[in-house]
């Protein structure tokens, strides 16, 4: 069985769509061939700053014979019809079968389709391949007429076996396949043939390319990290970075170099951000300060002076580059020792959106907000207001407005530097948080009060204006807030009725508007259903079933998230136990009985069993136990108990199997049949007043 490798060899592929690219390189060109009948053992794909590269072993050397046998009309059928199977077949009229079946003489067409080699069957695939590419951005140069993401130079493709290697013969808009290819732009000469992919990544490699990204980038953080090392300090992790730098370097020279003392009172997170953004280049920290004093850059080439020059020219960019984060930074701290107000009122000139208003008239409902949320979070209503007012005020910084990724963070440093304390400064940061399912949550009551009331003005405000998610789309990450404010609330143990809270938010909301009309009525309901699909979500991770947490949303409070769960955590356990499954099922067979019973008869048995009609000792046994389960589930519910309050319902189903077992429900004694029913309804009423079973499926 042959082997197939194939090069795409072009200008420089931008890092960010080099894996993608490999990736439906070998998606496309072995679903191409398996669809044609060429299957195969093993491939892989690879990828360079000038060439995606894919090798496949064990293909067959041509696809197999196959016969066809396809059922026609019957003989005697119109022309017409006859002619039609004809065209889709292929055929004349004598190469059909005529053959008895029950439904008299029918046509068969029996085709025989012969195997096709390989080379055929690989140029059909790669040239269809290459001319639908899906390139995010692609371009046509000359005056051809295909399309790539920078312009295509040449085309290896071979096959390879015991006799030898062959090229498999194809053009594509000009340019002809072939056995050779190129090295490193600058540090080799020419081209080179190649025989099979082993030769291909061994002479590449001797013409200083590095075709498997994954062991440059393993060869650029572990130099990295030896130099950072020998010089007593600590490379910064960066693994976004790691994989876009060795997608622009086809043989990584690591260099470190000094960042100049002028700049290194910077704050570390701008120095990172700077040299990330702007250089590419990964930091390098003191291992005792933590303070950033070194960056690493990585070249694509050796040359005579060991990186010197390289090294001394980026020194040189990195320096302008630093000088204006320097002058941003020195800028931004005279404004926020001056006090924050500039900054604050300049928001209220910034549209957060057209119908919602100003992001300055935003901070004051969230200010508002906040002060009311601080008593349910173990907050200082003032200080939560004062921490609100102030938290996105460095969103009209020039550091920010040159690095957005830095909002938050430079609101900490900024508020300290105004003179406010530390646990106000940090809310600035932590109250965009969480920002998703693995983001830390806050835990400070501060940063609790202004996440909570961030996100929950962010909902609220959408909500009312009828602007929410659809399918897929969510253009204002309301999906994030809800998770958002379901993580703060339950990771904190928030007890907050949500919707006296989007109440309190929307009064805000329509004051700002001049509506006084009471809007949540109208989406309150389906805002808290929305933040319910979520939390199905959050907790379906942690193992809790969906049709649990339905029976605990059907309850009276469920607007109060932590309270859901923890009823939904004591029922979710409660159902893994033997009496709980046999609860169940005792409670739908009564639950079923009577509802039938309930739609036959046209009343509704639900006015109390009396124990003076019992007749059977399970009867009575079972009237003594729903009186002592309900006298210990009431109580136990009033105290948020729920545990104990599930406890005390799967004690019952002793009780109710034994009266199902040897009581007949339609006594023929009228009086008899209804006392039973009711007995039913005290059932259904009591497990129901811990959650509603009915939700529960199995």
């Amino acid at each position: 069985m042959p082997d197939l490798l194939i090069e795409l060899f072009s200008e420089e592929i931008p890092a960010r769509m080099q894996a993608r690219a490999a990736e439906d390189l070998k998606a496309r060109v072995t679903d191409g061939l398996v669809e044609a009948g060429l299957t195969y053992a093993h491939a892989a794909a690879f990828s360079t700053p000038r060439r995606l590269t894919l090798a496949v072993e064990g293909l067959l050397a041509a696809s197999p014979a196959q016969r066809e046998e396809r059922k026609g009309p019957r003989a005697d059928a119109p022309e017409k019809a006859i002619e039609g199977f004809l065209r889709g077949a292929g055929l004349t009229r004598d190469q059909l079968e005529e053959r008895d079946t029950p439904k008299g003489k029918v046509l068969f067409a029996v085709i025989d389709k012969p195997g096709r080699a390989a080379e055929e069957i690989i140029a059909e695939v790669l040239e269809a391949t290459i001319r639908n590419f899906p390139w995010p951005k692609s371009m046509r140069w000359g005056s051809g007429s295909l399309r790539w993401v920078r312009p295509l130079h040449s085309i290896l493709c071979i096959l390879t076996d015991e006799t030898g290697a062959r090229v498999v013969p194809m053009d594509v808009d000009g340019i002809p396949s072939g056995d050779t290819t190129e090295g490193h732009r600058f540090m080799s000469r020419g081209r080179f043939f190649v025989t099979s992919f082993e030769d291909y990544e061994a002479k590449l490699k001797r013409a200083f390319v590095v075709l498997n990204p994954g062991e440059r980038a393993q060869h650029i953080w572990s130099d990295a990290e030896n130099r950072a090392f020998a010089a007593g300090m600590e490379l910064v992790e960066d693994g976004g970075l790691l994989n876009e730098v060795s997608g622009l370097v086809e043989w990584p020279v690591v260099l470190m170099g000094d960042i100049g003392a002028d700049f290194l009172d910077l704050p570390p997170e701008v120095l990172q951000t700077s040299m990330r953004e702007h250089q590419k280049f990964f930091s390098v920290k003191h291992r005792k300060t933590g303070r950033i004093e070194k960056f690493v850059t990585v070249a694509n080439r050796e040359t005579a002076d060991n990186g010197a020059t390289i090294l001394a020219g980026n020194q040189k960019v990195l320096a302008a580059r630093l000088s204006d984060a320097k002058f941003f930074w020195e800028n931004d701290l005279r404004v926020a020792k001056s006090g924050l107000s500039a900054w604050t009122d300049a928001l209220e000139n910034v549209t957060f959106h057209n119908k919602l208003g100003s992001q300055g008239a935003r901070i004051g409902r969230i200010a508002a907000l906040a002060r009311e949320l601080a008593p349910l979070v173990g907050a200082d209503p003032q200080a939560a207001e004062q921490a609100a007012r102030f938290a996105k005020a460095d969103l009209s910084s020039e550091m920010v407005y040159e690095f957005p990724e830095l909002q938050g963070l430079m609101g900490r440093y900024y508020i300290e530097a105004a003179g406010h304390a530390a646990e106000v400064a940090a809310v600035a940061q932590e109250h965009y948080s969480p920002l998703g399912p693995s983001d830390d949550v806050p835990t400070a009551p501060l940063s609790v009060a202004v996440a909570l009331a961030d996100k929950l003005d962010t909902l609220t405000g959408f909500w009312a204006i009828d602007e929410k998610p659809t399918g897929s789309k969510d253009p204002f990450a309301l999906r994030r807030a809800a998770l958002g404010v379901i993580r703060l609330v339950l990771e904190n143990g928030v007890k907050a009725d949500l919707l006296s809270v989007f109440r309190k938010a929307d009064l805000l909301h329509a004051a700002a508007a001049g509506d006084t009309g009471p809007r949540v009525d109208s989406y309150g309901p389906d805002l808290l259903s929305f933040l319910h699909d979520r939390l199905k979500v959050y907790l379906r991770d942690q193992g809790i079933r969906h049709d649990v947490i339905d029976a605990c949303v059907a309850m009276e409070g469920n607007d109060d998230l932590a309270l859901l769960v923890r009823r939904a955590e004591a029922l979710e356990a409660v159902l893994k136990t033997e009496d709980g499954v046999n609860l169940l099922q005792g409670f739908k067979r009564a639950n079923n009985i009577l509802t039938q019973a309930e739609e036959k008869d046209g009343v509704e048995y639900s006015f109390g069993a009396d124990r003076k009609f019992a007749r059977e000792p399970s009867e009575i046994a079972l009237f003594d136990a729903l009186e002592q389960g309900e006298g210990a589930i009431r109580p136990a519910l009033k105290a948020q108990d729920f545990p104990a309050a599930m406890a005390a319902m799967a004690a019952l189903r002793g009780p109710i199997d034994a009266f199902f077992e040897a009581v007949k429900i339609n006594d023929d004694n009228e009086t008899i049949r209804r006392n039973r029913l009711n007995l039913l309804s005290q059932i259904r009423a009591i497990c129901s007043s811990v959650a509603d079973l009915s939700r529960i499926e199995g």
